[in-house]
């Protein structure tokens, strides 16, 4: 059974940072595309980064220059280091990811999801 466990999370002061892991395990052939989303109270869920399985990234504009999402597909994990974080960005992050299992054929997979909190 493929599964994305999320690791991370946390308190963290305004201008502060945080690094965001996600890894996937399960009988995984293939990992496709992978991101990570952001829901606020209140609010709709947001894609927040994606990653394709070569490397290229796009960001919601909220966060362009600040975040950086990288993976590394020897690991099936995704990172999201976020810089100069505003109150702004506390929310649930998810981990997403487009997976090919022995199992199940191709599906799309999320983590549990991990707090972010940024306050002073």
């Amino acid at each position: 059974q493929v599964q994305l466990v999320e690791s991370g999370g946390g308190l963290v002061q305004p201008g502060g940072s945080l690094r965001l892991s996600c890894a996937a395990s399960g009988r995984i052939s293939s990992i496709y595309n992978m991101g990570w989303y952001r829901q606020a109270p209140g609010k709709q869920r947001e894609l927040v980064a994606a990653i394709t399985s070569g490397g290229s990234t796009n960001y919601a504009d909220s966060v362009k220059g600040r975040f950086t999402i990288s993976r590394d597909n020897a690991k099936k994990t995704v990172y999201l280091q976020m810089n100069s974080l505003k109150p702004e960005d506390t929310a649930v992050y998810y981990c997403n990811a487009d997976i090919w299992s022995w199992a199940q054929g191709r599906g799309d997979y999320w983590g549990q999801g991990t707090q972010v909190i940024v306050s002073s």
